[in-house]
């Protein structure tokens, strides 16, 4: 039994692609698996449909006319209302750096084209399913001066608050949770990422360099060769 199927209300699925062929396949095996869909031809267009249909995943394209796929990604990541969205991106595109900028922008996973529909409908169920079976750590983490809260994906900091990408967040309050403890990139990767999901080792250390940017240098610790530990002892 799906994911989608053991729920009440279905979880709801924006496709975002300007090849009609590929939205209708998508949109045929989303139903199918019970999820309800809504779809976009273009990143214009996702943005107002995503405004108002509040997905719980964005399959995005990223070769697309008006708004390319991760300038679309970026600007949904602002919403605040969706910040809790999975976004798995679709491309033709095996590329690197196209990996890496979808990551950089919050992305959850990478699927590279063609599509096999029964694998892509797997790799959606497994995100959901792992959410689902996340045990419940607390609301709120009190560590070296901030207040990290579950909750709101809200980091306070003084007077200052923050609200952080999902993956970002998840991050900061899983390595907060265990301070002064060394996790390596690929223990990071399966928690955080799921090891069902193929991501760049340096998708860690992307994610990493975005929490210091807005947090400050002292609070994760890097120790070469080895992982990254959060440190209470920051200043």
């Amino acid at each position: 039994m799906s994911a989608a199927k053991t729920t009440q209300v279905a979880q709801k699925v924006l496709v975002v692609d300007d090849d009609p062929d590929i939205v209708e396949l998508l949109e045929y095996n989303l139903q199918k698996e019970g999820y309800a869909v809504e779809t976009a031809s273009n990143g214009k267009k996702a943005l107002e449909v995503g405004a108002w249909f509040m997905p719980d995943l964005i399959l995005l394209d990223i070769m697309m006319p008006q708004m390319d796929g991760i300038e679309t990604g970026r600007m949904l990541r602002k919403n605040a209302d969706l910040k809790n969205t999975y976004i798995l991106f679709l491309t033709a595109r095996s590329e690197e750096y196209s990996e890496v900028a979808a990551f950089e922008i919050g992305a959850d996973d990478y699927i590279t084209k063609p599509i096999k529909p029964r694998a892509l409908m797997s790799r959606i169920n497994a995100l959901f399913r792992r959410e689902a079976q996340k045990s419940d750590p607390g609301d709120e983490v009190l560590i070296a001066g901030l207040s990290i809260n579950r909750k709101n994906y809200t980091v306070t900091q003084g007077e200052k608050s923050f609200i952080l990408p999902k993956k970002e967040f998840e991050l900061l309050f899983f390595l907060a949770q265990s301070p002064e403890k060394v996790f390596s990139r690929e223990e990071l990767l399966q928690k955080i990422w799921g090891a069902d999901i193929y991501v760049l080792e340096r998708t860690v250390d992307v994610h990493i360099r975005k929490l210091r940017e807005k947090l400050g240098e002292g609070y994760i610790k890097t120790l070469k060769g080895v992982g990254y530990m959060f440190t209470d002892q920051a200043e």
